[in-house]
């Protein structure tokens, strides 16, 4: 029987990369999945497609999680297909590199309003829709707050935030039967780490020569741990912070 049959799922920012490889990873298990997007709606409904084409099911939602009305309407349309919630996977996030002498409020509000403010929204929204089961809420990090890289200080700060986070609504939700967990990976190849061109450079090179497993990522070398996060085989897991970085640290 399937891991997630049964369930459902909202993953954040889901059209593509590592969002969208989860979406696809939670429903093969069996879970509906809402495949959530701010802009990228051609995404999200290839995702979708994928995901029915195999015999899933899916629907996309448009919502930037950095807005609390797009963020209400997320959820209250999840509730209106499915009627429930047992998944939220926080991906939604945005990365920018610029160093301090470059620093400007734009810049920390553009990180900290998806990456932290967007990631609490949904989450009280998400608890809201969780039954007498509970449920598991499944943060995704970075390994950035370990690794320390230079010109990366906003966003390492929220991605230190989102560690934090987690661990307090770990031990605030248990109660309620809600695990809360985060993945932490390190770099993956994903169409933002294109766009920053940085696949083929020395910046990937350096860490690729770090790493005990000698390559950066792939989103599904993500996926099966947000999937076993998702089940009852990390059911006597919550708090927890699973560097993903191929042993990078």
């Amino acid at each position: 029987m399937s891991k997630l049959a049964g369930k459902v799922a909202v993953v954040t920012g889901a059209s593509k990369g590592i969002g969208a490889d989860i979406a696809k990873g939670l429903a093969r298990e069996g879970a509906s999945v809402v495949v959530n997007y701010s802009s990228s709606k051609e995404g999200a409904d290839k995702v979708v497609a994928e995901i029915t084409k195999a015999g899933g099911k899916a629907i996309a939602i448009q919502g930037n999680v950095a807005k609390e009305d797009d963020v209400n309407r997320l959820f209250a349309e999840t509730k209106e297909v499915f009627g429930k919630l047992d998944i939220l996977v926080n991906n939604a996030g945005v990365y920018q590199f610029a160093p301090i002498e470059e620093f400007t409020v734009e810049h920390f509000s553009y990180h900290f309003n998806t990456n932290v403010l967007g990631l609490l929204l949904a989450t009280r929204e998400a608890v809201k829709l969780f039954g007498d089961n509970g449920g598991s809420i499944i943060n995704v990090g970075s390994a950035a707050t370990s690794l320390a890289v230079p010109s990366a200080s906003a966003y390492t700060a929220t991605k230190g935030a989102v560690d934090s986070i987690t661990s307090v609504l770990a031990k605030e939700l248990g109660p309620k039967k809600i695990r809360v967990n985060s993945i932490n990976p390190g770099m993956v190849e994903t169409e933002g780490v294109h766009t920053l061109g940085v696949i083929g450079s020395d910046f990937q090179k350096g860490f690729e020569v770090q790493t005990p497993l000698g390559r950066i990522a792939q989103p599904n070398d993500i996926t099966p741990i947000a999937v076993f996060l998702a089940s009852s085989d990390s059911g006597w897991l919550t708090g927890e912070h699973i560097l993903a970085s191929g042993g990078l640290r």
